[in-house]
């Protein structure tokens, strides 16, 4: 069948091109150009003129070639931090397998490099964790492609979604830099890489669209839907409940776990999750969706010489609120981003923030941007006059917090336990606050409830042989998983053995959960406890210090496959405790540092050395 100019869209010359062009095509090569033509119109290039068209056919080059998706097999690779790219990388291969595809999945701490070069059509769902760094599970793949045994990929079909969060300087780069390494190799980018600040569910469903209309399956639009992409991120039960769709979690206690005169308060809370159908395994996080502190919104709003009840628009589409529920519920303003200042030079021209961002200021804005909140921001440059509605529709929509599960779900069926510790310091004469801390520590009562979701984190698990012996480091709330860990230890009947190491600043008011681990040690589930109490003494001794007076022993439970876990701060704790551990194998194990370096990546890619860090 030919087309014809009066009854299509096309001008007389596109007529007789596609109609010499069409009937050329293999099956294949239309089906590639229906995916080719939705990834097309996902990226928003325009053909309008001849010159357009050249630019087009240098992008459909860029893309992929037709011939290369003549392959059915597709490998799904993701590096995942916290379990949010872990579930989309299942999200995805779902889709993928239902269009017929043949899909291996994997963590890119379980892929063999050597199988690249084998590879045709590779897709990459990977986070950025810290200041750029990859996650875990994915440094010693990040390695490797960035070394000279890399091979050339000119075979290589590829796409890249990159999960990370604007508040930070370097935004998504491990997805930068796995789409430019595998492009700089030869590889072909078969739909253009996507990078996802922390509300990621339109963003990570797009490309998922995007991909699977490249592969040149069916329409992109009807495959997937931002909540079934949600859900897959958070939890592959049967659960309606999900990180888009939240779960009212009645809260059952909340106590402070500090003892009178301690600087700190640690919040142990218990949440119902009956009727919820949402389950979890000891290792995984509980999400919850805080509120801002009235206060903050209350000062935002006179600062600015807004009205609380105007109403204004919710991010995505979501209807309209009353100004004060907009920024007690839904919008971030605890954050300044760059991106975020961006966007308020355009809708202000404020001449002084602009010279903030200007090149050459990048240190004094990376300090500004640390240490200050939306109504400093507002007050330092003088930012009133501009209307309510325009300035919210600059600002991202609040985060979830993640906190690790500190409850054993076999200890405790339909419940789940946190540890939080309480933010609040001073800054510039005002009182600052942790958004979630505080309000669970001031605003949360028993019989109230939380929207909640269940976050797996497959990168932090027991170990799967019951006997094997394992160490846990978690000084402070880092210590919650690992309540989890000996819960389900006792409750599973394993014989294997345990050592904790736990830290903080008092014992007398600081020690979390002692009674507890007194109990598992005179029952004989935890077989080893060193604690350190950095303030009881003179000279501060924190974990890695008792680690190195232990190292004989440590190096003996490793040679026996004790497995390693730590949680707890990223920028410090986990670093010193990193370099104890390589330490420990120079020292005992007569290695050189470069070996034992070599020995901990092993011992990650084993599974056998496991963080959960932040």
């Amino acid at each position: 069948m030919e087309l014809q100019a009066n009854n299509s869209p096309f001008t007389q010359e596109q007529t007789e091109l596609l109609n010499r062009l069409l009937p050329t095509l293999s099956q294949t090569q239309l089906i590639w150009l229906s995916g080719y033509i939705t990834a097309i119109q996902g990226t928003g290039i325009q053909v309008t003129s001849s010159a357009g068209a050249s630019s087009a056919a240098q992008f459909i080059t860029e893309i992929a070639p037709p011939a290369a998706l003549d392959s059915k097999e597709v490998t799904v690779l993701f590096g995942s931090q916290t379990g949010n790219s872990s579930g989309l990388a299942k999200k995805l291969t779902k889709k993928l397998e239902e269009q017929g595809f043949q899909v291996t999945l994997n963590s890119m701490s379980d892929f063999k490099s050597n199988q690249l070069k084998k590879i045709e059509n590779l897709l990459i769902i990977v986070s950025t964790h810290g200041e750029g760094e990859p996650p875990d599970s994915a440094i010693a793949f990040h390695e490797f492609l960035n070394s000279k045994r890399a091979p050339k990929l000119e075979h290589l079909n590829f796409s890249v979604l990159a999960l990370g969060d604007t508040s930070y300087e370097f935004f998504c780069q491990t997805g930068k830099d796995f789409d430019e390494r595998l492009a700089e190799l030869g590889g072909s980018r078969i739909t253009p890489r996507v990078d996802c600040d922390v509300d990621f569910d339109e963003s990570a469903a797009e490309w998922m669209s995007q991909v699977l209309g490249a592969l040149g399956q069916t329409s992109a639009a009807s495959l997937v839907s931002v909540s079934s992409v949600g859900a897959a991120a958070s939890v592959t039960t049967e659960s309606a409940y999900s990180r888009s769709n939240p779960f009212q979690a009645e809260v059952l206690e909340n106590l402070n776990l500090n003892g009178r005169g301690s600087d700190r308060e640690t919040r142990h809370l218990e949440l119902s999750l009956e009727g919820s159908g949402l389950t979890y395994e000891a290792g995984d996080s509980l999400g919850i969706y805080p509120q801002n502190h009235p206060q903050l919104v209350e000062d935002i709003i006179n600062a600015s010489g807004w009205n609380a009840e105007e109403l204004v628009p919710l991010s995505k589409n979501k209807g309209e609120v009353p100004l004060r529920e907009a920024l007690l519920t839904h919008y971030e303003i605890t954050v300044l981003t760059k991106p975020l200042l961006e966007q308020i030079v355009k809708i202000t021209a404020n001449a002084e923030l602009r010279k903030l961002l200007e090149p050459g200021n990048e240190q004094q804005l990376r300090s500004y941007v640390t240490e200050h909140d939306l109504l400093d921001l507002i007050q330092d440059y003088k930012l009133e006059g501009i209307s309510a509605v325009n300035f919210v529709s600059v600002l991202r929509k609040i985060p979830a917090r993640l906190y690790s599960i500190a409850s054993s779900p076999s200890a405790y069926p339909d419940e789940v336990h946190l540890t939080v510790r309480t933010v609040r310091y001073e800054h510039k004469g005002r009182g600052r606050y942790g958004v979630c801390s505080t309000q669970l520590a001031e605003r949360t009562e028993p019989g109230e409830a939380l929207p909640v979701f269940i976050q797996q984190n497959d990168g932090f698990k027991l170990p799967e042989n019951p006997d094997a012996p394992i160490i846990m480091i978690g000084p402070g709330t880092g210590v919650a998983p690992f309540r989890a860990f000996l819960g389900e230890r006792e409750e599973s009947g394993s014989e294997g053995k345990n050592w904790l190491f736990y830290g903080d600043q008092h014992f007398a008011t600081d020690f979390l959960y002692q009674v507890e681990w007194q109990r598992w040690l005179a029952d004989g589930v935890l077989t080893n406890m060193d604690v350190a109490f950095s303030r009881d003494t003179d000279q501060k001794v924190y974990v890695q210090h008792r680690m190195q007076e232990r190292s004989h022993e440590i190096y003996e439970w490793l040679q026996q496959g004790a497995y390693i876990y730590v949680c707890g701060d990223e920028k410090k704790m986990a670093h010193d405790v990193h370099s104890t551990l390589a330490t420990i194998l120079v020292l005992e194990g007569g290695m050189t540092m470069e070996q034992a370096t070599d020995y901990l990546i092993e011992l990650q890619q084993q599974k056998r050395y496991q963080r959960d860090v932040y």
